[in-house]
């Protein structure tokens, strides 16, 4: 399988007027990938359910569905249901699909099935501009720090793009992993050094772990617009990365202009992990996860991959988020632990894979 595999994608390389047929006829699922995009969201509605049902206070299913539909104020358990259960659920839904349609626009790029939106520093950046805002502006509101969070990510994101474009040869997919890397591991030093001398590791800790505890709907209000557009923005650019994840030679060979493809799924890559960190925090391995699995089950196209990861990562999250408030009641465990139980074995499995294929 692998050497038919490899001989493909050779043949390819060498007929590139046909790779963009060829691999929808070959490598398409349409009719899976509806399929499991509707199972997907008839599970997805079962798990807001469940996720806005269970918590440290036990309601019934009727008083859940009369809060929903006919809110009183006066009651206790519509106040939780409606201003913490419901903003914190639909956040789930938002973080996931935003993190996992992001690594899978990111493992579309840099052909490379161990990437995601933490190779452009994006994470790391958000990190430090939380750690400056802990140190420097203790009292602000949610709201801003949301703001600076985003703003960090989106500016390392940046000089990620300027370092890796600014050699000789351009912007390629491994000069943008490795000033990726070398970005964030700066980054995380000064973060961890800012922490220590002002004793904000704690803080800092929390953010690092992951959560969505947090989530009111006001961060909703900011967050939802520019996750909107950018999942939009990613369907229409489905094509390209399509083509662009066959690499360089072959996606030039069929008219496609690399350089603006690039540059448009770094802003929507900005777009959809930077919101989604400077809301729920460095959720690590949704955006390694999602997008394999998803490209396992419905092929290569990512007019497929990317409805496809975008729901499977806001079921992803949304069970986390369940898991983390019910398996030690009343404490939460972290999000980030619990996705992480599922992803570091993931992630050593695919090392080891690619380690065997090279």
């Amino acid at each position: 399988m692998a050497e038919n595999s490899r001989l493909h994608n050779s043949q390819l390389e060498s007929e590139p007027a046909l790779a963009g047929p060829e691999v929808e006829r070959l490598y398409s699922r349409p009719i899976t990938a509806i399929l499991i995009i509707l199972g997907g969201l008839v599970a997805l509605i079962l798990a807001l359910v469940l996720s806005v049902s269970f918590g440290a206070m036990d309601i019934k299913f009727l008083m859940v569905w009369d809060a929903v539909f006919h809110f009183n104020p006066d009651l206790k358990e519509h106040q939780v249901i409606h201003e913490l259960r419901l903003p914190r659920v639909l956040g789930c839904m938002l973080v996931g699909s935003a993190f996992a349609v992001a690594g899978a626009i990111m493992q579309g790029m840099t052909r490379n099935p161990l990437a995601d939106s933490g190779l452009l520093g994006l994470n790391s950046g958000a990190g430090f501009a939380l750690a400056l805002c802990f140190a420097f502006a203790p009292g602000l509101s949610y709201s801003y720090i949301m703001m600076f969070s985003f703003l960090g990510a989106a500016v390392s994101t940046i000089v990620v793009v300027v370092l890796g474009a600014s050699v000789r040869g351009g912007l390629t997919p491994m000069r943008m992993v490795l000033a990726g890397v070398t970005l964030s591991a700066l980054l995380t030093a000064l973060s961890e050094g800012i922490a220590l001398y002002f004793r904000i590791g704690q803080e800092l800790a929390f953010w690092y772990a992951g959560g969505v505890a947090g989530i009111r709907w006001e961060q909703l209000k900011v967050m939802f617009p520019w996750v909107g557009v950018a999942l939009i923005a990613a369907m229409v650019l489905s094509r390209s990365i399509t083509m662009l994840s066959l690499g360089e030679e072959v996606s030039k060979g069929l008219g496609l202009r690399t350089g603006p493809v690039k540059l448009a799924g770094v802003i929507i890559v900005i777009m959809l992990a930077g919101s989604a960190v400077s809301v729920a925090g460095a959720v690590s391995f949704i955006g390694l996860l999602v997008p394999h699995v998803a490209r396992k089950l419905v092929g290569v196209d990512y007019k497929w991959i990317i409805p496809t990861s975008a729901v499977l990562g806001a079921l992803l999250v949304v069970l986390a988020d369940l898991a983390a408030r019910t398996v030690h009641p009343p404490y939460e465990t972290p999000i980030g632990t619990m996705i992480a139980l599922i992803g570091v074995p993931f992630f050593l499995y695919l090392a080891n894979k690619e380690r065997r294929e090279l």
